[in-house]
């Protein structure tokens, strides 16, 4: 029975071109090995999974293949196929982690003098090098700055910022990047393909994004995944991972977002009876809000935020419902929750009093509560009118109510509601004595040129305009690229497309953009479009135009 190769290993690239997501590292080695420009030391640097270690050993075949092609290693002459297997010992990996000691150090520099047995370089790949005390360092140091012509050195590390300057100094470096969800995503499908394994879209993506940009962390999930469903969808992924149902966990956030104490508890209960791990729920949770933050603070964040089309949705809607310091209030309060779990308290205590913090927020007095709090006040008063209509206490005359004709009201503006008036109380014929009529009310005429000529530039207007993506998306950027001019209780708009008007012809579009405004300005205007003074030439005679033109001329003109 043969060992089974886990996937990361078994699908780990063989050249530059199979690495996924790092142009920037494949790219460039390739055109040094192709012009034959090879440096003695390279330093690889980023996060974990990234390809660091797999590019160092392509570069250790490439270096010494016997038929390179553009730069890659052939892969099937003796040379690479013994560095692959671990039959040449030209190439000498070191973990630095375990083998950190200047004793260590000194047995590789030891090995440098030796020439390469089978190949044109002895190549030493030292992994994790920033674990080596500060004496291997001064040790490694004189080697690694004039190594002879037959030695490459390739350090790699995950935190830089430990080596010393002088290391830096004396190698080329070249940072490896968090891998792109979709890229890792196409990655899983291909070895599924591979493997014979059916893989959803949703699945793919789910699994890039827990493994955080590491392509070796995303197909270790997926070979757990494969041990438990040879069709991997969403559900299969999350249980592979311990991770909580998307539902419970969109859940959590709706209960914290409409203040129920009581189903954010229960849903939490109910997973933690599932054995689900509490701390990477907190951990779930902070995402959520990271990307409810990105909604609202980013123009274009869907490209941000790692979604599928439904959860988007909903967290688009949870966004409007939350202002910006509700979100960060939130990621605080569930990120010192984390800092304290695993130091004494228990993980469920803690995530629950976090919840209770969210859901009822009167408890909580910290500064950064007490400032949500304010924004939401202040977002509410914001939304109140400022000149409440008058209560009527008695009928109003006929004429009243049909005061205000229709080709009165300024263009864009719509008419106002007819008047309520409360029933009459019924009373005997005889009492009921005749009245007068009265004479209609009329309003004023209104002069929009005067009101033109005093409008001024209204300076929070793309405030306005970012505001109305919380009642629509569509007609925020119906708005974009437009101007507002403020005169008195006029609000005048100017856009070069009649698109916005068409739009303010509803009296649903109007109001938002009334709320809109209201709620950046704290003042609620009336409507209505923004019209240039229009230049009009004179007019002249074509024939007094030739005229004048000859004047200059040396033609004699005879005037009758």
């Amino acid at each position: 029975m043969s060992t089974y190769r886990v996937l990361y290993r078994k699908y780990r690239p063989k050249v530059f071109d199979d690495v996924v997501g790092q142009p920037q590292v494949t790219i460039t080695l390739k055109n040094e090995l192709k012009s034959g420009r090879v440096n003695h030391a390279y330093l690889f640097t980023g996060t974990r999974g990234t390809g660091k270690t797999t590019c160092a050993k392509i570069l250790s075949k490439a270096v010494n293949c016997l038929s390179p092609k553009e730069g890659d290693p052939c892969c099937e002459c003796e040379i690479c196929k013994g560095i692959e297997n671990g039959e040449i010992f030209d190439v000498i990996e070191m973990d630095a982690a375990s083998n950190r000691r200047l004793d260590d150090i000194r047995d590789v520099i030891e090995k440098v003098s030796y020439t390469p047995e089978r190949g044109s370089y002895r190549v030493f790949i030292i992994d994790e090098v920033h674990m080596l005390t500060n004496e291997a360092f001064n040790a490694l140091l004189k080697t690694l700055e004039e190594p002879p012509k037959h030695v490459i050195f390739i350090l790699a590390t995950t935190e830089v910022h430990k080596l010393p300057a002088t290391i830096m100094s004396r190698c080329q470096r070249f940072d490896f990047h968090r891998i792109k969800p979709q890229d890792v995503a196409n990655r899983i499908k291909y070895v599924a393909e591979c493997e014979n394994v059916t893989v959803s879209d949703e699945a793919a993506l789910l699994i890039a994004v827990i493994s955080d940009g590491a392509m070796r962390d995303a197909l270790s999930l997926f070979d757990r995944c494969i041990g438990l469903s040879s069709e991997v969808d969403a559900n299969v992924v999350r249980r592979a991972a311990g991770l909580a149902g998307k539902e419970s966990l969109l859940d959590i956030v709706s209960s914290c977002v409409n203040k129920n104490t009581e189903r954010a508890l229960s849903t939490l209960n109910k997973l933690h009876s599932e054995s689900k791990d509490m701390m990477r729920l907190c951990d779930e949770i902070i995402n959520h809000f990271r990307s409810l933050m990105m909604i609202k603070t980013v123009r274009n964040p869907r490209d941000l935020v790692v979604l599928s089309d439904t959860e988007y949705e909903v967290a688009f809607d949870q966004a409007q419902m939350l202002s910006l310091a509700d979100i960060v209030y939130a990621m605080d309060t569930l990120a010192r929750a984390f800092e304290r779990m695993g130091k004494g308290a228990d993980n469920r205590t803690e995530l629950e009093i976090a919840l209770v913090k969210l859901s009822a927020p009167e408890l909580e007095t910290s500064t950064e509560a007490l400032l949500a709090r304010i924004a939401a006040l202040e977002k509410t008063v914001k939304l109140l009118p400022s000149n409440p209509a008058p209560v009527y206490t008695e009928e109003k005359p006929k004429a009243l109510k049909e005061e205000i004709k229709a080709d009165e009201v300024p263009e864009n503006e719509e008419k106002p509601a007819p008047l309520s008036t409360p029933k009459p109380q019924e009373v005997k014929r005889e009492e009921v004595k005749p009245t007068p009529p009265q004479k209609a009310l009329k309003r004023e005429p209104v002069d929009m040129e005067a009101i033109m000529n005093d409008a001024k530039p209204l300076k929070s207007w793309p405030e306005v305009v970012d505001s109305l993506k919380q009642y629509s998306r569509v007609i925020a950027s119906s708005f974009e690229g437009t101007t507002a001019y403020a005169s008195g209780d006029y609000l005048l708009i100017d856009a070069k497309t009649d698109i916005p008007f068409k739009l303010l012809q509803k009296s649903d579009q109007r109001e938002n953009l009334r709320n809109a405004v209201q709620e950046i300005t704290g003042k609620r205007y009336i409507l209505g479009p923004y019209k240039r003074a229009e230049k009009k030439e004179e007019e002249k005679d074509p024939l007094d135009q030739l005229i004048a033109e000859l004047k200059d001329s040396d033609i004699e003109i005879i005037e009758n």
